[in-house]
């Protein structure tokens, strides 16, 4: 638990990097429904897409003057539309035919100050709310698969890879925080036990 947050022991475990060039953006197609959207960010969509609008494909554009910015899907959870039942609506496809996201394109030209949905720039991680507490847990999808093994070769932990969106949504103290946890769990796998004072031990206790 860190700042009233329930961590997944995964996000230090996982390793994830992605690699465009061989999954070409599927998570941006695939899925039963769109991105999930925050209660809070449904003005930043709905403006941001006015903003966007002419980057964004005619059946993009077309599912959006259709059904909105955002729907509700079959959870009751505010999310991207759609095209098609396919991919979000928001996808627009490179030369090379990679999927990309259109709000974020926008925002990488200046055109907005919102990037895309906090669903999407946590990715692999997925915020759960739970009674008291909010809580981060890595989601594992075979599209991904390019990305663990990227992670792997690169030995970057999930946690790692999203310091930038996690500093941006909870803080750099947070993400300090984060940090501490992994080298904590790391010296526990490690039989290796840290003293206030800064001594360590390693190995197994005597009698």
């Amino acid at each position: 638990m860190v700042d009233d947050i329930l961590l997944s022991e995964e996000l230090f475990e996982k390793k994830f990097v992605c690699d465009l060039n061989a999954c070409k953006g599927a998570c941006c197609v695939e899925g039963d429904s769109g991105a999930p959207v925050e209660a809070d960010e449904v003005d930043k969509i709905s403006e941001a897409y006015e903003q966007v609008k002419h980057l964004l494909r005619p059946e993009g554009i077309e599912a959006i003057e259709k059904d909105g910015p955002f729907v509700v899907d079959y959870d009751g959870e505010y999310v991207t539309p759609l095209v098609n039942e396919k991919e979000c609506a928001y996808t627009i496809f490179d030369p090379n035919g990679t999927a990309k996201c259109g709000l974020e394109e926008g925002f990488n030209q200046g055109l907005t100050t919102w990037k895309k949905p906090e669903s999407c720039s946590l990715y692999p991680i997925r915020i759960g709310k739970l009674k008291y507490h909010q809580s981060l847990n890595y989601h594992q999808w075979d599209i991904c698969k390019p990305a663990c093994e990227c992670g792997g070769k690169l030995d970057v932990k999930v946690f790692r890879f999203l310091k930038g969106p996690l500093t941006a949504k909870y803080g750099a103290a947070f993400y300090e925080q984060l940090e501490e946890v992994d080298k904590l769990l790391t010296d526990e796998k490690a039989g290796k036990v840290t003293f206030e004072n800064g001594d360590e031990i390693t190995g197994e206790p005597k009698d």
